[in-house]
């Protein structure tokens, strides 16, 4: 069992306790990280004299060979070890000896994992935003292709009024782009570097603080040493923000399991991102989608979990902290993998786009329409609400739409009605006439388009 600190004990740690105890398990995946802020701060120390140049030279070269067998399968990383600390440590001093044994002056493993965690999560900010990035662009793809493509809009899973495809999947993107913003807004308030704060109280060795901290491309040190290896906020930051992505995920998906069912029949998944039943030949089940909503609820917990875990640690260190790690780690590949197998899913899926029209059509969503059209002739509108009521009941006693509804049939419910009714009713009418910014319409929708094709350039 390799430990940093048994120089205070008089026998070993009871065996349980140990594993109880040790994070090597998890932790190990934060190898790099700690890799990458021992060479930084070794480098630091040898400009401020603490270690000479051949020391810090043979520290180098020894963390990277570690690297690098690491990543080449040559070196494994096993739990003789407590935690990814004490391996580079000990892996660093068999093969460059006392020079190794200076590489902790200065710092604590407190300040160590609070610096990987943050390099850690740090680089995922920026990879699930370049996820979410390639998402927005095939849902762009789709909007550009579907500006025409009329179907129904809903309010209570009920039909409301006729938009577009392009309506539709601008409100995911829409989402997305909140999303985004969440992440550049976590990944700026983070990017200051806890190395250097030691345990709780810095350091008597002069340390250059910000010269590590801009090595490691961070913006400052942190300004506060107790609170520099006592924050978690960022992960928890972090975990909130995966909680909003795989809800705006969530609510995707129910909307693919809907518009997939025979009741619906708006889209066609594609083969390879379907499943079948073992008893059911016919059946092509929508098992993607429905993993991912099933999923959201395993990273809420996540965030939950790590909340309770904080809420009431006092300062500064405490090891309940080590639970950062693993529903953090879970998080994120989670919320990875959902991104990845839901853009591809929707990337191949085909639209029908004349079962959508004919939905649109066959469920009085220019009903709105019509009053509006009674409006422009010079009738309240509270009235023409009411008129509209009763032609909607008369066309469901008569099992027609609006549209099929002759000018006779019309007039015996309101003899306003005449024959460019059927012209103001139109779904592309309906569409088209909704001109105000963020609407379905054609000339706001390209607009839109064209906003959304920037801010993917910038």
């Amino acid at each position: 069992m390799a430990q940093l600190w048994g120089g205070r004990f008089t026998k070993d740690t009871d065996r349980n306790v140990y594993l109880f105890n040790a994070s090597i398990n998890f932790d190990k995946r934060l190898y790099l990280q700690d890799i990458e802020g021992s060479i930084a701060h070794s480098i630091m120390l040898e400009k401020q004299g603490i270690l000479t140049l051949e020391e810090k030279d043979a520290i180098v070269k020894g963390l990277t060979s570690i690297r690098n067998d690491i990543e080449n399968g040559t070196l494994e990383i096993t739990d003789k070890y407590e935690d990814i600390h004490s391996f580079v440590e000990a892996n660093l001093i068999d093969r460059i000896g006392d020079a190794g044994k200076k590489l902790h002056t200065g710092r604590s493993r407190n300040d160590q994992v609070a610096l990987d965690m943050k390099l850690y999560v740090r680089s995922e900010v920026t990879e699930v935003d370049e996820l979410l990035k390639a998402f927005q662009k095939i849902l762009l793809r789709i909007m550009e292709e579907n500006i025409e493509t009329y179907m129904p809009g809903f309010t209570h899973l009920q039909k409301a009024q006729p938009v577009t495809l392009a309506h539709h999947m601008s409100a995911y993107f829409e989402m997305f782009t909140r999303d985004r913003s969440r992440l550049a807004d976590i990944y700026k308030r983070m990017n200051t570097c806890p190395l250097g704060a030691g345990a709780l109280a810095g350091t008597t060795y002069p340390l250059d603080r910000g010269y590590t901290a801009s090595m490691l491309g961070f913006e400052q040190p942190t300004r506060n040493s107790m609170d520099s290896v006592s924050d978690r906020d960022y992960i928890i930051e972090f975990l909130s923000a995966l909680s909003t992505i795989m809800m705006h995920l969530s609510r995707f998906a129910e909307e693919t399991i809907i518009w997939n069912s025979n009741e619906y029949g708006f889209i066609e998944i594609d083969d390879g991102y379907s499943t079948g039943s073992s008893i059911m030949p016919q059946k092509k089940n929508p098992d993607i989608a429905e993993l991912v909503r099933g999923k959201t609820g395993r990273v809420y917990g996540h965030l939950m979990a790590m909340l309770a875990t904080m809420k009431s640690l006092p300062l500064a260190y405490n090891k309940d902290m080590q639970e950062d790690k693993e529903g953090t780690f879970d998080a994120i590949d989670t919320t990875k993998e959902c991104l990845t197998m839901f853009m591809q899913m929707v990337d191949t899926m085909q639209f029908r786009k004349d079962v959508m029209a004919k939905s649109a059509m066959n469920g009085f969503t220019n009903a709105t329409d019509a009053a509006d059209y009674l409006v422009k002739h010079g009738m309240p509108f509270r009235d023409a609400h009411g008129v509209i009521g009763k032609l909607v009941l008369t066309c469901i006693d008569k099992n027609k739409s609006i549209d099929e509804m002759s000018i006779e049939e019309l007039k015996e419910i309101c003899d306003v009605f005449e024959e460019d009714i059927y012209d103001a009713i139109s779904l592309k009418t309906c569409v088209e006439k909704r001109l105000t910014t963020g609407a379905p319409g054609l000339k706001p929708m390209k607009e839109t388009i064209e906003i959304y094709k920037k801010y993917l350039n910038d």
